[in-house]
């Protein structure tokens, strides 16, 4: 099983050659074409390796992570160096001076995820400053609680794909729905079946309206509306101005399920800032027809209509807003909780909303109690390096940046989710030292002070299902491992058991036992279950005897029962309704988070004065040819290059207004940063926007300068290293201004898959 889907492979030589889908896979992802040629990669690390810097002068900032060479060391030695670290760390500065950062997919395998398994280390080892919520749903992750009492919710039990299907009349999708992102999923996925239910939900009639500046995040029939990028809320707004003046909004449930409507409405009709939200206001901001949100408006409430709003929209500067006004609008057309009808946020995001989920806990490796209590939002860990003892704002409360001294980094690479990668190196150069387990030479490993070498899940057995999918599967290891790579289970169990707590970490289990245990625990769970679909048997008879079918919640409607028996059924929040106005965040007295939906003016958009500039909208998304930066160096993704770059797509005019046609290689930049790309032109875009996707392999040209050109195409040169707002401190790297002009120099190398010097002692 991987994110994108579970597979077969077949191997030769230590090596995987060819994978074969699962048979009952409605829509195979063509991601899997990634996996052939991974395990012996150039890129792989082959060794336990201490960069040359850190060995001969000791712990300390440095401005030569990303630019040194490394000494090759033995597994002893390494245990020795980094046990020794972690404990001068904690006897001198204390568990919080240790940020376990280790964000990022990792492997799909339920034991060996690599932040489940660092976690537990450092939380045994006495606790460490965290991270909390994703980059992906920074935003969604803080507001959506207070304004629907949930957020896992929203995914895990939205409502599925056959109810679109069978009842929708009308979605309106803000983003559209990109077919590219429901290819994965966190815990992999066995059945990709978006585009099936959207072509039944058309063939029965269905209509589906989509507004995104680029064509192709809807596929299929559809009608394509494309604003200017960053006015979705603008928009959002004029619809509900629509119908709250032309007597369409659902009173009957706004007063019954909501509770701060009024205070909204005030806003709506101007009467708070004397600006009425009107569909000619919007058509000034987006570059829509006033008369397309007018007609729009009474479509929506004429029959059962979704309201969907991808995650792209809350990865933004004011992202909170978004999904905040996309359930408000839902809202006031009454739907909410009728099947077909009401609100969905992530659909074309990943490959769970839509998807019925199982009844049972997950097996899962139990992590222990973190002693530290000190956090970060997750997008926020530049300021975290660079901004120590300073306080910061947080949903409503002041926490202050701990001084990090030591960063752990297990499963993940920064480089990709991270924005602006000058700051963020510069960042990098502080602690005294950065340990970094990857099983291959991404940037972040170049920038590691010590450098563990993992198995990749492909190397090694385990077994994972997720939420929102029927099959429980036994990944078993396909190769041998790589090289001199070890489990990160292996290098965490003989650290524990040099600092003294491995038998509390290991509980006397080997990784085999660790997956019986598992497994057991989870088939109680099971076996409990008088409606289940089929016994699961003994560990051993699973493991050789192929997937678990489990039963799954089928045809669920979000919020169903809360609309069957509000006062039975009531939502998390403080009034139990549907927070239209929220009093608390009212009272945290934001300026940049208001206590309702509201417009703010993007910083990054077509309509400032920045863009006199910068006159191109570059909307930095995930790409279509692998999971961010996964695989990077595989045969999908690498023929997607153009001589080596990742492709941008622009209008043709915008290509011809700059003398380019596809193929050519560009210089993409503003005043943070720059890099190459390969120009794709394409008129499923709007006019002025542009788009490169995120995940290219960070390769500066000049690796000691942290401000360098990425040769490569990575996006996060440009991207502005700013939270969504005071709330949450989301993720805002989805739109950035930008130039682009031809580049005629010698075109130079791609490094980024090439490993550092590595020499013996």
């Amino acid at each position: 099983m991987a994110h994108w889907g579970m597979f077969s492979a077949q191997a030769r030589d230590g090596e995987v050659v060819a994978v074969q889908p699962y048979a009952g896979d409605r829509d195979p992802s063509p991601i899997l074409g990634n996996i052939p040629g991974s395990v012996r990669h150039r890129a792989r690390i082959a060794g336990p390796a201490v960069r040359r810097g850190w060995l001969e002068n000791g712990p300390g900032p440095s401005t030569r992570r990303g630019d040194d060479e490394y000494v090759a060391v033995s597994w002893d030695e390494l245990t020795e160096i980094l046990a020794g670290e972690l404990q001068r760390v904690k006897d001198r500065h204390g568990n919080r001076a240790i940020f376990g950062g280790s964000y990022g997919w990792s492997a799909p395998g339920r034991f060996h995820h690599a932040q489940s398994q660092v976690h537990r280390f450092l939380k045994m080892f006495g606790g460490y400053t965290r991270s909390v919520h994703s980059y992906s749903l920074g935003a969604t992750g803080v507001i959506m609680p207070r304004v629907l009492g949930t957020h896992w919710k929203l995914f895990a039990r939205s409502t599925s794909w056959e109810v679109i299907a069978r009842e929708t009349d009308l979605m309106v999708c803000f983003g559209g729905i990109p077919l590219k992102n429901t290819a994965v999923n966190d815990g992999g996925t066995s059945d990709h079946p978006t585009r099936d239910a959207l072509e039944r939900m058309r063939a029965r009639g269905g209509r589906i309206v989509s507004f995104s500046p680029i064509r192709s995040d809807m596929h299929g029939e559809h009608e394509w509306l494309a604003p200017r990028p960053g006015t979705d809320v603008a928009i959002m707004l004029a619809l509900a101005y629509v119908l709250a003046t032309e007597g369409l909004a659902d009173r009957e449930f706004l007063d019954r399920y909501c509770t701060g409507y009024d205070r909204f409405e005030e806003y709506l009709l101007g009467r708070t800032d004397g600006v009425p939200k009107t569909p000619e206001w919007a058509a000034t901001l987006s570059g829509l027809p006033a008369g397309t949100f007018v007609d729009l408006a009474r479509r929506m409430a004429r029959g059962r209509t979704l309201v969907s709003v991808t995650w792209s929209l809350q990865r933004v500067r004011h992202g909170e807003q978004a999904p905040w006004a996309g359930v408000t609008l839902a809202a006031m057309l009454g739907r909410l909780g009728v099947p077909g009808g009401g609100f969905g946020h992530g659909y074309g995001s990943m490959n769970e909303p839509g998807l019925a989920p199982v009844p049972y806990p997950l097996p899962t490796l139990f992590q222990g109690n973190n002693d530290v209590a000190d956090f970060i939002p997750v997008a926020a860990i530049s300021d975290l390096l660079l901004r120590p003892g300073e306080q910061f704002d947080y949903d409503g409360q002041r926490p202050t940046f701990p001084d990090i001294r030591l960063v752990y980094w297990a499963g993940g690479n920064p480089f990709h989710h991270h924005q602006d990668i000058g700051r963020l190196r510069r960042a990098l150069r502080r602690p005294d030292t950065i340990v970094v387990h990857d099983p291959y030479w991404t940037a972040m490993a170049k920038h590691a002070d010590i450098v563990v070498p993992s198995t990749t899940a492909l190397e090694r057995d385990d077994l994972t299902c997720t939420r929102n999918d029927p099959l429980l599967v036994a990944m078993q290891a396909a190769v041998p491992r790589f090289a001199d790579a070890r489990d990160d289970y292996d290098t965490f169990t003989a650290l524990a058991h040099r600092l003294g707590f491995g038998e509390t970490f290991t509980e006397g289990r080997t990784s085999r036992q660790w997956l019986e245990h598992l497994y057991e625990q989870w088939r109680g769970f099971v076996l409990a279950d008088d409606r289940r679909v089929e016994d699961p048997p003994p560990f051993e008879d699973f493991w050789y005897g192929g997937p678990v079918r489990m039963r799954t919640e089928d045809d669920l409607t979000l919020f169903e029962d809360f609309r069957s028996d509000p006062d039975g059924h009531p939502l998390r929040t403080p009034s139990g309704r549907l927070e239209i106005f929220s009093a608390d965040i009212d009272s945290f007295g934001y300026d940049d988070c208001a206590g309702h939906p509201t417009w703010y003016e993007p910083d990054e958009w077509l309509g400032s004065p920045r863009a006199e500039r910068f006159p191109l909208h570059l909307i930095a998304n995930q790409p279509a040819t692998r999971l961010h930066g996964q695989l990077d160096h595989g045969s999908v993704s690498q023929t997607s290059k153009i001589r080596g770059r990742e492709p941008i797509r622009m209008h043709p005019d915008d290509a011809a207004a700059r003398g380019l046609e596809s193929g050519d290689i560009v210089r993409v930049f503003n005043d943070r940063g720059s890099c190459l790309a390969g120009v794709v032109v394409d008129d499923g875009l709007l006019p002025s926007v542009v788009q490169l996707a995120t995940g290219a392999w960070y390769d500066p040209l000049d690796p000691s300068d942290p401000g360098s050109m990425c040769v490569h195409g990575n996006a996060n040169v440009l991207t502005p290293d700013v939270g969504t707002s005071s709330l949450s401190h989301g993720c805002t790297g989805q739109h950035v201004l930008v130039d682009v002009e031809r580049f005629d120099g010698e075109l130079p190398p791609i490094r980024a898959y090439d490993p550092p010097v590595v020499r013996q002692r």
